[in-house]
């Protein structure tokens, strides 16, 4: 791969067999993934999902084999060949994005019959090779991305035109990388990545939520409950006792 190349992070989800109906509980996420999946009738497909903007829940389903590969920011616009804005909120098929590529790379996934090492191999084979035939300016923009969206994701975020000034770029282009590389505008990612940093606290620690809401970076308890309500659908309190909305379909 070439040298500087953004890396790809690969990461097992879930292997849900035996989870029917298990609870499902999709967060915010800043992330652009891929994900593998195969049904218990045998069929499989390869998708793409999008950035999320809001919780969703779901009852499980049985799946054999079900493997996320999240791309680190600056990856998946390159990588993807579309502004990653286009994909917030949707789950699109690789084959879309891809053509016949996609479709031959699910075909060989499928016959790896749900080996899990197998199948990540695989994939991170196939997406190493691709990024590894990106034009250098795309490599140069998805490097300057993954700084931007790593200040981004800090407990305190930089201020965007102080970090625009540090890397030497206009607040209005990396406004423009940010959100087509990443799909979300930087206000928009940085409060994403503020609510995952509160679920992750939240789970590890059993903080008051005056205290969590200090920890992720809310200037205060209120602040974290009205995020979490428009965000999550649920008050803090409620989501870390489990109080969920309805599931619905996946």
């Amino acid at each position: 791969m070439t040298a500087g190349t953004p890396p790809v992070l690969i990461e097992k989800i879930h292997d849900l067999s035996g989870a029917t109906g298990d609870e499902l509980v999709h967060v915010p996420d800043t992330a652009t993934a891929l994900v593998f999946r195969t049904t218990a009738a045998g069929h499989s497909d390869l998708l793409v999902v999008g950035p999320r903007t809001r919780a969703s829940y779901h009852a499980g389903k049985d799946l054999p084999v079900c493997l996320k590969i999240r791309l680190t920011p600056g990856t998946a616009r390159p990588l993807l060949g579309l502004p990653i804005s286009e994909l917030v909120d949707r789950v699109t098929p690789l084959a879309d994005l891809w053509g016949d590529s996609a479709v031959r790379l699910e075909r060989r996934l499928a016959d790896l019959d749900g080996d899990c090492d197998l199948i990540l191999k695989h994939l991170g084979t196939a997406l190493q090779a691709r990024i590894g035939m990106l034009p250098r300016d795309d490599l140069a923009c998805g490097r300057l991305v993954r700084t931007a969206a790593t200040a981004l994701s800090a407990r305190r975020p930089a201020r965007l035109p102080d970090l625009a000034r540090r890397l030497a770029v206009s607040e209005r282009h990396l406004r423009h990388l940010l959100t087509e590389g990443t799909g979300l505008p930087p206000k928009s990612f940085a409060r994403t990545a503020r609510l995952r940093h509160a679920l992750t606290c939240g789970r590890a620690r059993s903080a008051r939520l005056a205290q969590l809401a200090a920890m992720a970076g809310y200037y205060d308890q209120s602040h974290m409950t009205a995020e979490f309500r428009s965000m999550m659908g649920v008050s803090p309190g409620a989501f870390f006792a489990g109080r969920l909305p309805a599931l619905q379909p996946c």
